[in-house]
């Protein structure tokens, strides 16, 4: 089942004119399931109507739960003992999904961008068949953070001087620079440093000042930071 961000993407590549072959090419995708998101018009997944092997023993997991001090491989060994055939990794989903021992999660917040104040870039490695051979590239991408307005390329490597010539290709297709330019702390850009203390080459840091932006990279493992620029193509 393809993700919300696979979803996501196919209709904004949509929306930019791109064909369903090539939106099928570049997320490793069937066209019929390209098709199918583009009809239904939407980023929302469909709800799968499965009926889950634990839920005739709702009321058994619930009191070993209790028995068992929330350890439940204990609860998995005494429901075994009492001849449900229910597997270890089918319960603990089961307690997932039901709030059985787990609290849901904390929301990670959100960030808030105003018209040309921020776009986001990074680079991840993905496996195309080129030629009939499969081949890995690097996939270049940036995301203006307030409209989303998202453009790719695909390289056979990624170096600094790839760099600048996909951000020149990216500004002319976006019609502009941000004020500023979000990374991870490529070494690409990178001369020392990271997330605020993050000091660019200073051939890069020339190359922002030509165009305008300032590069800055978020704090290593925050990636939530850069999540309108990796959600789009993740894997």
């Amino acid at each position: 089942m393809l993700s919300q961000a696979q979803r996501t993407t196919i209709l904004e590549l949509n929306a930019q004119g791109v064909s369903k072959r090539e939106i099928a090419r570049v997320l490793g995708i069937s066209r019929v399931a390209v098709r199918k998101v583009l009809r239904s018009n939407s980023t929302a997944m469909p709800e799968l109507q499965r009926s889950e092997k634990a839920e005739p023993h709702r009321q058994q997991i619930l009191e070993l739960f209790d028995q068992c001090k929330g350890n439940l491989v204990r609860v998995h060994e005494e429901l075994a003992a009492s001849g449900a055939e229910l597997s270890y990794a089918a319960l603990t989903a089961f307690c997932r999904r039901h709030g059985i021992g787990y609290a849901p999660p904390a929301p990670a917040g959100q960030y808030d961008f105003a018209p040309g104040e921020e776009m986001q870039h990074d680079t991840s490695p993905h496996d195309l068949e080129l030629g009939g051979k499969k081949r890995r590239v690097q996939t270049a991408s940036a995301v203006l953070c307030y409209s989303r307005m998202l453009f790719f390329q695909c390289y056979p490597t990624f170096r600094r001087f790839d760099c600048k010539v996909f951000l020149t290709d990216a500004l002319r297709y976006m019609g502009g620079a941000t004020a500023r330019v979000m990374i991870d702390n490529t070494r690409v850009v990178v001369l020392r440093g990271s997330g605020r203390d993050m000091v660019p080459v200073p051939e890069m840091a020339a190359f922002g000042e030509r165009f305008g932006f300032q590069f800055v990279a978020h704090a290593i493992g925050n990636a939530n930071r850069s999540g309108r620029v990796e959600r789009p193509l993740s894997a």
